[in-house]
């Protein structure tokens, strides 16, 4: 057997959205695509702002020398700067161009963070339920995913926590707005965590590093603001990309901050611009980085996920399925009328309705609902969730 046993592993562990999607292939292709209603794939439905096409046109028009070849591997310095200045206006600490990495996507810069923190055996605390991936990235690295819970809110518990933290633990990452909750953060929870957090470091000897996983940082609704890492913790590090906010998902465009008051702070930034290169991402795109600091706070229209995302909430909750209404991202996490959620998820195929088992991200008993569709997606899908409530007598 040719294909090594631990990505034979991942591959088996990471399948439930690859096989919703060949099954709503299938389903597209014997009833019509316009016959199928899912909400499997977490993929932006919203094209990027019109600014983000006139400076590329721009940038097109009117090419900079050397536009296409090797840069630092950090990045641009006047885009690193650019970030840095959105870091200064959020949170008010001293952020430098220094303090910032451009990286390819989020993937890319928490296997960037990881290999340049963990050493064979180190933990990485994830609270659960959880992105999936992190279980592939945080293993690419040597290391071991460990695992707290969350409360019946998806909130963080602090108790679980701090039963789970051990002398190994070097990392402990958080994902606020949550995928596949939706569920957002307080700016107190984070005090709290950063407390627990500076308590563990005194009793274990070295720092533990509180890895926030941004990527919808800026798909927050009902008027809240999203908590932010650095005000609450100095061994911070946030990583970002523009996927979700910008619509630029394919561009690969993100970045890496660190706080400037973390521990070895310069010695920690030199091994993420290694990491950046040795990793084979080198640089992070070029275009993307030549025209972000023009965008200024060019957003997508959020209100479009949450209109969404009241019409399933309301719909779903009528028809008696019990969920959380989610705060941010784009997604809602349902529980299974039945506790098997992999037997649910395969019943709602019979209505041609594609959900995700909550058991692929670690939350066993729901199922995850995206909310990057179609207002015409959602009103016809509520007959096959109508049959689905009556099946299960809810």
């Amino acid at each position: 057997m040719s294909i090594s046993k631990s990505i034979r592993e991942s591959m088996e562990k990471g399948s439930w959205i690859r096989q919703m999607f060949e099954a709503g292939a299938r389903l597209k292709a014997e009833y019509g695509a316009e016959n199928v209603f899912d909400f499997s794939l977490g993929n932006p439905i919203l094209e990027p702002p019109q600014q983000v096409h006139e400076q590329l046109r721009l940038l097109l028009d009117n090419p900079e020398d050397g536009m296409h070849r090797y840069m630092p591997n950090a990045g641009f310095e006047e885009t690193r700067e650019f970030i840095a200045g959105v870091m200064r206006d959020e949170t008010g600490h001293p952020f430098s161009s220094q303090d910032v990495v451009m990286c390819v996507g989020a993937g890319g810069g928490l296997n960037v963070v990881f290999k340049a923190l963990l050493e064979a055996g180190d933990e990485v605390l994830a609270l659960t339920p959880y992105f999936v991936e992190y279980g592939a990235y945080v293993q690419n690295h040597g290391g071991r995913l460990t695992l707290a819970q969350t409360t019946a809110e998806f909130q963080p518990d602090l108790d679980s926590i701090e039963t789970s933290l051990s002398e190994q633990t070097k990392i402990v990452i958080m994902n606020s707005p949550n995928n596949p909750t939706g569920a957002v953060y307080s700016q107190q929870t984070l005090d709290e965590l950063a407390e627990l957090l500076l308590r563990k470091e005194k009793e274990y000897g070295h720092p533990i590093y509180l890895v926030s996983d941004d990527i919808y940082r800026y798909l927050v609704f009902d008027g809240l603001t999203n908590s932010n890492v650095f005000l609450s913790y100095p061994n911070s590090i946030l990583v970002n990309s523009h996927s979700k906010d910008l619509g630029l998902a394919g561009e690969r465009i993100g970045y890496i901050a660190v706080h400037p008051d973390a521990v070895e702070r310069s010695e920690l930034l030199q091994a993420l611009v290694l990491c950046n290169r040795i990793l084979g991402f080198v640089n992070a795109p070029a275009m993307m980085q030549k025209i972000l600091p023009l965008l200024g706070n060019a957003r997508v229209d959020i209100s479009v996920y949450e209109k969404s995302r009241d019409k399933i909430f309301s719909m779903i909750s009528e028809l008696g399925f019990e969920a959380i209404k989610p705060q941010g991202a784009f997604y809602i996490f349902p529980k299974s009328p039945e506790p098997d959620d992999v037997a649910f998820v395969k019943r709602a195929q019979q209505e041609n309705i594609l959900l995700v088992p909550g058991v692929g991200f670690g939350g066993p008993g729901h199922f995850r609902i995206s909310l990057c569709c179609s207002a015409e997606t959602i009103e016809n899908s509520r007959p096959g969730f109508k049959r689905l409530a009556e099946y299960y007598g809810l």
